[in-house]
């Protein structure tokens, strides 16, 4: 008796892309395009050329693992490791949160702000280094201090400083928000400190997808309470005593925390609102303040 056929890469692919959306994966077609071009080592545009070929066998055991776990919601990323941040391939795993394009906003405020090559940067709750790493790619002497509570997201932050050649000019610190800024960083020397903190309430986190809400690390999403901006006031707080004169500190927001902005700034005189800048879903996601000249 004669054995199936091995499928084609073309058969495997549709194969795959029917079983995500069985399941209701977001995208099937495309998870399934990109863990079949993973499970074979080559780009998505070499498999289009390649759909032809019989697919050997321990490559369609290794997909078919991929696609179970997905089936699942294993986020895509977790199951290729890699996602791309500022057009850089960054290491991701669940010890951080996988870097999203809204946060390259961040990066944008950040070299429209004016900092030179030189500049003195923070970034507060690192993850996978993502922030400061294209950071330190655009600004080829700029010294940045990268912090995090969780010694698992530092690790996987160095790793990917090292991928991309710009280890030698991060601090990597482990401790609370801007808490390790005190042993390495003098008062009003910073020309930008940025975040990407915690901004998920409880409430909001059950109505995520569950890639997010089971998958991703929640002391990342996250903060302490039930109030999303909890970590607000303490971030602007390490900004009016780390900011130099003239120094911007950018943070992201969640949907709806632009409202809150007034009420943050309240009472914190020497910093003064720049902008608020939207995001590509015109969710207004990125506050920008300054720390006043004298």
């Amino acid at each position: 008796m004669n054995s199936a056929p091995s499928p084609t890469l073309q058969e495997l692919f549709r194969e795959g892309a029917g079983y995500l959306e069985a399941r209701e994966v977001p995208s099937p077609r495309f998870d399934a395009q990109v863990l079949l071009a993973h499970a074979l080592g080559i780009s998505r545009s070499d498999l289009l050329q390649r759909a032809g070929e019989t697919a050997p066998e321990a490559i369609s055991r290794h997909y078919r693992e991929r696609l179970r776990r997905r089936g699942e919601r294993v986020p895509l990323q977790h199951l290729t490791g890699v996602q791309e941040f500022w057009s850089l391939e960054f290491e991701v795993s669940p010890a951080a949160l996988i870097p999203r394009p809204e946060t390259e906003l961040l990066v944008e405020e950040a070299l429209r702000q004016g900092a030179g090559p030189s500049a003195r940067i923070a970034d507060i709750g690192t993850g996978s280094g993502n922030i400061a790493v294209a950071l330190a790619r655009e600004l080829p002497a700029a010294r940045i201090v990268a912090t995090d509570t969780s010694a698992q997201a530092l690790e996987l932050a160095r790793r990917n400083a090292q991928r991309h050649g710009v280890a030698g000019r991060i601090q990597f610190l482990q401790g609370d928000l801007a808490e390790p800024l005190s042993r390495s960083v003098e008062r009003e020397s910073l020309d930008l400190l940025l975040s990407n903190p915690p901004y998920v309430s409880i409430e909001e986190l059950a109505t995520l997808q569950p890639e997010v809400r089971e998958y991703e690390p929640k002391e990342a999403l996250t903060p302490p309470g039930r109030d999303g901006l909890a970590l607000y006031p303490p971030l602007l707080d390490a900004a009016a005593l780390f900011l130099r004169p003239g120094g911007a500190v950018i943070l992201e927001l969640p949907a709806g925390g632009a409202e809150r902005i007034p009420a943050l700034m309240a009472g914190r005189e020497s910093l003064e609102l720049l902008t608020v800048r939207a995001d590509y879903s015109g969710i207004l996601r990125v506050m920008v303040a300054r720390r006043r000249l004298p």
